[in-house]
């Protein structure tokens, strides 16, 4: 699973669009593969249409992959989930949201739809092939397009974790037991048989001669991996359960004046060994500097920028209230890519306050204190 979006290409429905570096890799060998298969079978053909049609069946199948990934997030923004990007990448496309469904309906429903979505565009491409024979470049498009739509949707559908079958196996799972915690666990070891299963069938076929087999292996691979993962965020969801960002912040929330320049405030960090500090002026709040703010200008202009010049915008802060759940914390500050957050209280004459601040490593630092403490953390 990719772990930076890559390129941004656009935005649909409110939803970025990104290309993953990878992503270059699988589509030059599906042009490249789709040019050598309509040589052999259309020599009728010159090379500029090989090649020109190789593009555009390349370009329109990573299209039905991004449509396979906006029904899964239309749905999702259905139930009031977040959307943050749709990436494209070695693998195809994920569609990353910004929490769990909070019901074992919305789970199933939001991943029920991908496969609906990509056995209607197989549909659509097969009605195609009866309107074009396949001797004809659209026929031939269509052909390999219906074929390779329909196959991902039946893929899909395998019950391995987090495919989309995966996590329908996990609704169903969650909807009997009542225990997202539970079904995780189910669904993961599921995705794990498949996995091996797929890993074995790759390396059986390189055995015998059939290299083409050596992808199935990589796609267990990563699914894998991925199931692990899941996994690992059922434990830090357990861990985290019952605390709020009360329980964490630090009550001491240090600030600078917006007027001293950066290389003074790169030397209070140095003393202090803070890294991030509240923004003043004239004792009013005015933004938020911190170490990776401060890295992003050059060094060489600290001497001659002021911290108010280069700070994160009040504006533009992210806060979040001493009774926001910790889990949920967690995940706005890992979608936002902060380390950082302000913990801001209404005081009796509904003015905000600022009480504390929450970090990462806060969070960190309690995940594995309970991860240590095991059943003395939770009680059991």
């Amino acid at each position: 699973m990719p772990t930076r979006p890559g390129l941004k290409i656009g935005r649909i429905l409110g939803i970025p669009i990104y290309l993953h570096a990878s992503w270059v890799i699988i589509f030059c060998l599906i042009t490249f593969s789709l040019a050598m298969q309509f040589t052999q079978l259309h020599p009728q053909w010159s090379s500029a249409q090989h090649w020109t049609l190789g593009i555009l069946t390349s370009v329109l199948f990573f299209g039905s992959v991004v449509l396979h990934e906006l029904a899964h997030s239309v749905v999702a923004q259905y139930y009031k989930i977040p959307v943050v990007s749709i990436t494209l990448f070695i693998f195809g496309g994920i569609a990353r949201i910004g929490r769990e469904p909070s019901r074992a309906i919305e789970e199933f429903n939001i991943a029920i739809a991908g496969p609906l979505a990509s056995g209607f565009l197989a549909g659509g491409f097969y009605v195609l092939t009866l309107l074009f024979p396949y001797s004809q470049m659209t026929g031939a498009l269509a052909t390999w397009l219906w074929q390779t739509n329909a196959a991902l949707a039946a893929f899909n559908l395998l019950p391995g974790f987090p495919l989309d079958g995966g996590r329908i196996f996990r609704a169903v799972v969650w909807g009997a037991t009542k225990n997202f915690a539970k079904a995780t666990r189910v669904a993961a070891a599921s995705g794990k048989l498949v996995a091996y299963g797929m890993i074995l069938i790759g390396a059986y076929g390189v055995f015998n001669g059939k290299v083409q087999l050596l992808w199935l292996a990589f796609i267990g691979w990563f699914l894998l991996n991925a199931a692990q993962e899941s996994v690992a965020q059922v434990a830090i969801r357990e861990t985290l359960a019952g605390l709020s960002a009360a329980d964490v912040m630090s009550h001491e929330v240090p600030a600078v004046e917006g007027h001293i320049t950066l290389e003074e405030y790169g030397a209070e960090v140095l003393r202090t060994g803070r890294r991030c500090h509240l923004v003043l002026n004239d004792g009013r709040l005015v933004g938020m500097m911190n170490v990776h703010t401060l890295n992003a200008v050059p060094r060489n202009e600290w001497t001659h920028n002021s911290v108010q010049s280069a700070m994160i915008p009040r504006e533009k802060i992210l806060w979040t209230s001493p009774d926001e759940p910790l889990l949920r914390l967690l995940e706005r500050l890992l979608s936002a890519d902060v380390n950082q957050m302000p913990v801001v209280s209404g005081s009796g004459d509904g003015a905000p306050q600022i009480v504390g601040m929450v970090t990462r490593d806060s969070i960190l630092r309690v995940m594995q204190t309970r991860s240590e403490l095991g059943s003395l953390a939770t009680g059991r």
